[in-house]
């Protein structure tokens, strides 16, 4: 699917049809064998759209400053989450990365379209042929006072950081992907939300991956986009492996650099980092409360357990 989107952008030569949410929209939808997102199958191509729309429609219409854009894409995705009792995060980036990256082709949403109607009809015939477990639809329990608190508490912090970032020019601290990151590890209960230093150390390594492979194979040794998103995956896919663990927005953060000026790339990895830190540490302090947390409780999440303990599993293997 994703060789499918580069090369077809590469071929067309239009930039629009890499939509990096689709990576992560794979991995979720086709990859990891349990529901990442509770939503409806046909509400999937129909939200990233409108969101992919009304992204582009925002960059064309409105005459208001970049910040204020950003927030206006992110209310709506946030409405449209809320309304549906949905949790399809990846919505919020179909908004925000036209508005960010300054998009306007209509190509750009009927990609977002095409794309998030394959992968539901190809997870259907998967799920037809018993290539994975069945997802079954749950609405998400709605306590509307506490869920639009917490989603007006979420926009302020976005809102906060987002005047940070683009009035320091340091635009990728805002990444859509890091963004999508941060309200999931805020709204979920996985288990990723319990190892934050983990969490940022991928999307890191998802960034640095992509930037490695973009500035090398593609600006350096003039191999084909699709070559490059070749070996990106087959590198990412391998980590995941090794990790035992999908994080579906490092996928999408392993796609960005194709998006990207080639002159801005080497700080991409550095910006991720700072972005990944901010978003984090707001969660942290102003969702989960850890300066609540018990200081053996702390600990735990502040160090990597679980990376530390596949280095030692996968090296005592290597010994045996």
């Amino acid at each position: 699917m994703i060789l499918l989107m580069v090369g077809t952008a590469e071929i067309l030569k239009e930039k629009e049809i890499i939509f990096p949410e689709m990576a992560a929209l794979t991995i979720g939808m086709w990859i990891v064998d349990k529901r990442v997102w509770r939503i409806k199958r046909w509400q999937m191509p129909v939200l990233m759209t409108i969101g992919a729309y009304v992204g582009i429609s925002i960059v064309r219409f409105s005459s208001l400053p970049l910040v204020f854009n950003l927030i206006l894409a992110f209310m709506f995705a946030a409405l449209c989450l809320l309304l549906t009792q949905s949790s399809l995060f990846p919505l919020i980036s179909a908004c925000i990365l036209p508005v960010l990256l300054k998009t306007e082709s209509w190509i750009y949403p009927l990609s977002v379209f095409i794309m998030s109607l394959i992968i539901v009809l190809i997870q259907k015939w998967m799920e037809g042929n018993d290539l994975r477990k069945a997802t079954v639809y749950e609405p998400l329990e709605r306590n509307w006072k506490t869920d639009v608190l917490r989603w007006l508490s979420i926009l302020l912090s976005v809102f906060v950081i987002c005047c940070l970032a683009i009035y320091t020019s340091n635009f990728y601290f805002i990444i859509p992907p890091l963004i999508v990151a941060y309200v999931e590890f805020v709204n979920s209960k996985a288990g990723f939300r319990n190892r934050p230093l983990l969490t940022i150390l991928l999307l890191v390594t998802g960034a640095l991956i992509g930037t490695l492979f973009q500035l090398i194979g593609y600006c350096y040794l003039g191999l084909p986009e699709t070559v490059v998103a070749l070996f990106i995956f087959i590198v990412l896919f391998t980590l995941f492996e090794w990790l035992g663990k999908f994080f579906a927005p490092v996928g999408a953060l392993a796609l960005i650099p194709m998006l990207l000026p080639p002159e801005t790339l080497v700080w991409l990895p550095l910006q991720v980092a700072i972005g990944a830190g901010l978003f984090i540490a707001t969660g942290l302090i102003f969702f989960q409360q850890c300066y609540k947390w018990s200081r053996p409780q702390l600990i735990y999440c502040l160090i990597p357990h679980y990376l530390l303990s596949r280095i030692y599993h996968n090296k005592r293997n290597t010994d045996n």
